[in-house]
């Protein structure tokens, strides 16, 4: 990946031993908060009535979009905190996580204060049915009062990341999804609450996931090298945290666009294409369980060598980082090719759908290979806090996206939607790559 100045030193064992020691750990962290969404699902599908499923399905929707476009504040702040760690300035580790959560807290409090014109406006874009609404609002009111703690959360698993510890992460949102499945059953059957009791489970399991994450995080303040935050309310480094979250904030924004019209358009083509796609896309979730861990890892340990200004460290990590998600990419496209109809047999029962995700289950097997360079090309330039380079690439991938989707599509059905959905995680990959070069020169 050398594009300047002589090769970096081959990797070492010691490379992929740090590199394993983030991404093992962040894999099961994935893993537990699909595990949440079917165990949410499933609680209220066992319930009398079909409309608690549509409700806690349109409200986790709504939660799903601002998590992610919120998720800012994990990326934000892993990066920053690799940097200044790299350099040896644990003051600005220390500053780093008061500014986050001090973020974080304004970012949650204000969506709690707008939550009636936002459940508004979200129930006025789906025009559900008449109890499904009134389940949604419920839950979607309920569940908002836990937007501080979530933010705050991701936050500290940002800061945890950037100290290259994702155990601690690990262990705090095990500990809040497995109170949270508690919580659903004590809720919804013992008490009966319903939906309210699925809302009500997931604001006391991110409070109870916060108290558990701030007390890690006043543990390790104590044994970190130097003292005070004297730094903590400096404008400057304020600005160029909210600067780095706005930029993330319009590159996720885009990325979420493209699943949302992504399956706008599936259900153009029909409820059947729709059920198709849906299962499909699963695959394309499972992928990202393992390049999102190898992204989590560049940013933390290519962001300490861009701290020491080490470029030859930063190299011989990207290295690795993109040889293991390469290895990732492979076996899942693998796995989706040898054993994908099984697992589109595990995801749905109903025939004619199994049909047709079959039809298209080429696409999934193809995008593990198209999407680990945009993956992990994030991790890359979070890690250098690059984050203008990454929303202006993603701006120019999505309006390629749009312009494809609506060139395509009517031509070619679902082939040329999958056709526009590879084209915009290929040409992210693309775009990062061709301006790498400038990024590195600054290291």
């Amino acid at each position: 990946m050398s594009f300047v100045n002589p090769p970096a030193p081959p990797a070492t064992p010691s490379t992929h031993r740090q590199v394993w020691a983030m991404a093992g750990p962040i894999i099961f962290a994935n893993i537990s908060v699909p595990l949440l969404g079917a165990v949410d699902t499933a609680v209220v599908g066992h319930l009398p009535e079909i409309h608690y499923i549509g409700a806690v399905a349109i409200g986790a929707m709504l939660f799903t979009y601002i998590h992610h476009l919120f998720n800012c504040l994990r990326m934000g702040t892993t990066g920053p905190t690799a940097q200044a760690r790299g350099a040896g300035d644990y003051e600005e580790v220390r500053a780093l996580i008061g500014r986050a959560l001090l973020l974080a807290g304004v970012i949650g409090g204000a969506l709690v204060v707008l939550q009636l014109p936002i459940i508004a406006f979200a129930l006025w874009l789906i025009g559900a049915s008449t109890q499904v609404e009134h389940g949604a609002r419920e839950y979607f009111l309920i569940r908002i009062w836990s937007m501080p703690a979530a933010l705050a959360g991701y936050a500290i698993i940002g800061w945890y990341y950037g100290l290259r510890d994702a155990r601690t992460p690990l262990v705090v949102q095990v500990f809040a999804n497995a109170l949270n499945i508690g919580l659903d059953f004590l809720f919804v059957f013992g008490l009966g609450w319903g939906v309210a009791g699925v809302a009500v489970a997931s604001v006391i399991a991110s409070y109870a996931g916060l108290t558990l994450g701030l007390l890690c995080v006043w543990r390790t303040l104590t044994v970190l090298p130097g003292s005070g935050h004297a730094r903590l309310l400096d404008r400057a480094r304020l600005l160029r945290l909210v600067s780095i979250n706005s930029d993330l904030v319009l590159r996720t924004f885009c990325v979420v666009s493209v699943l949302g019209l992504f399956m706008a358009k599936s259900a153009e083509l029909g409820d059947l294409t729709l059920a198709a796609n849906q299962v499909l896309h699963n695959f394309l979730v499972f992928t990202s369980f393992g390049l999102d861990a190898f992204a989590h890892a560049a940013e933390a340990i290519l962001g300490e060598a861009v701290g020491r200004r080490d470029r030859a460290a930063f190299q011989r990590a990207m290295r690795v980082v993109f040889l293991w998600a390469v290895i990732v990419g492979l076996l899942n496209t693998l796995l989706y090719a040898v054993a994908g109809h099984g697992i589109i047999a595990l995801l749905t029962g109903i025939t004619e759908v199994r049909a047709a995700a079959e039809q298209w289950l080429a696409w999934a097997v193809l995008m593990p290979m198209v999407a680990l360079w945009a993956y992990t090309y994030d991790g890359v330039y979070l890690s250098a806090t690059r984050t203008t380079a990454m929303r202006n690439t993603v701006i120019l991938a999505f309006i390629a996206y749009v312009a494809l989707l609506y060139v395509l599509v009517p031509v070619y059905g679902n082939i040329g939607l999958w056709v526009a959905l590879a084209v915009f995680l290929g040409l992210r990959g693309l775009l990062l790559h061709l301006v790498f070069p400038a990024l590195l020169r600054t290291i």
